[in-house]
């Protein structure tokens, strides 16, 4: 083979690779969402290998605080200067998506909260953000939040055998599919008014003093009003204890996850009821471990200064109750779905997906 022979097959190697690598920052497989919330904007940046097997991978995730929504408690509108603050902010990290991570307009999607949607004048908002950006600005209201819920944090090919929870602050929320007349996905929520928050200031109703012994009596009091609450919900829609595999997400569960088996690694992450009976006996009567635990690892360290001992007990109730009311629960598959905040975004990526079955 003479040099000139060699030369030109080394550019046209040198070309291929360059080539293969272009496609790979410019795929089609990355996906961008910009979620205006009450309290701050967040961007998510997600690779996504098979969204039917719920493969993907966070390539950047950031947020910016604009608090949009304070204007509504006042007039029930988003003050003008926040709708301006808050679309140019949009525009500026919509750029930021296009032009330093590659993302194709088609593939970048912008929504605003449950908390904005609230606003009278959100109109306002959509309309400027139109202007800007030419995209158009989605609200994500109450009664879809479970549904994405379970298209963002189940993956798609395990939705027939699926639950999910997600334990919040204000309430416990969920919900399965059933798969009913020509093959058609239904979604069915689950929800309870108790959350780690709301259930923690129900309990402090009743404790007379500021002292976590009287308060894990008085939560000890009152799992048997969560229990029948927890049992009314399953008892409402009783198929849901059939599913083999059961996703839960939420604050309560990362601070779980995070204390007993340290920071969550993998998208779903395995666990099971021993698990949440060890930790929980810890916490309650040996906090001091996790507190030791937070002095040398960051990420407990982040959990202690999010929930404060009462929080994560109230957490941790609501955990436990959810899952000891599930027959057989110790032949369950439990997963730990880390990715809560950006569910959103996977069950619209998932919602276009020609793969993916339609859920009602």
């Amino acid at each position: 083979m003479n040099v000139k022979k060699i030369l030109l097959n080394a550019l046209f190697l040198l070309f291929f690779f360059q080539s293969a690598l272009f496609s790979q920052e410019t795929t089609e497989n990355l996906f961008a969402g910009i979620e205006i919330g009450s309290k701050g904007i967040k961007m998510s940046v997600l690779d996504v290998k098979n969204i039917k097997r719920g493969d993907f991978v966070i390539k950047s995730y950031w947020s910016e605080n604009v608090g949009i929504a304070r204007g509504i408690a006042i007039d029930g509108n988003l003050a003008k200067e926040d709708i301006e603050k808050t679309a140019l902010v949009v525009l500026s990290n919509y750029s930021k998506i296009k032009n330093d991570f590659k993302v194709t307009d088609e593939n970048i999607f912008i929504v605003g909260s449950s908390g904005v949607a609230m606003a009278k004048n959100t109109q306002e908002l959509a309309d400027k953000i139109k202007l800007l950006t030419n995209k158009t600005l989605d609200f994500i209201d109450a009664q879809t939040e479970g549904k994405m819920l379970l298209k963002g944090c189940v993956p798609p090919s395990d939705y027939k055998d699926s639950m999910i929870l997600d334990i919040g602050g204000g309430n416990t929320k969920g919900g399965y599919i059933d798969v009913r007349n020509n093959d058609a996905f239904v979604f069915f929520p689950l929800s309870v008014s108790y959350g780690t928050i709301t259930l923690t200031e129900a309990v402090i109703k009743k404790t007379r003093k500021d002292d976590i012994s009287e308060y894990n009596e008085k939560s000890f009091g009152f799992l048997p009003t969560l229990r029948d609450q927890i049992n009314a919900m399953y008892g409402t829609s009783p198929v849901a204890l059939e599913k083999e595999k059961v996703f839960m997400s939420g604050g309560a569960v990362w601070a779980f996850y995070t204390l007993y088996n340290g920071v969550a690694k993998e998208t779903f992450n395995k666990f099971n009821l021993e698990d949440v009976l060890n930790y929980d006996a810890i916490l309650k009567n040996n906090f001091r471990k996790f507190e030791e635990l937070a002095k040398t690892d960051k990420d407990a360290e982040r959990v202690l200064k999010t929930y404060s001992q009462k929080y994560l007990i109230s957490g941790s109730n609501i955990l436990l109750v959810c899952l000891e009311a599930i027959p057989e629960i110790n032949d369950k598959k439990l997963y730990f779905a880390k990715e809560g905040q950006i569910a959103w975004l996977v069950s619209y990526i998932a919602d276009r997906s020609k793969k993916i079955k339609k859920i009602y």
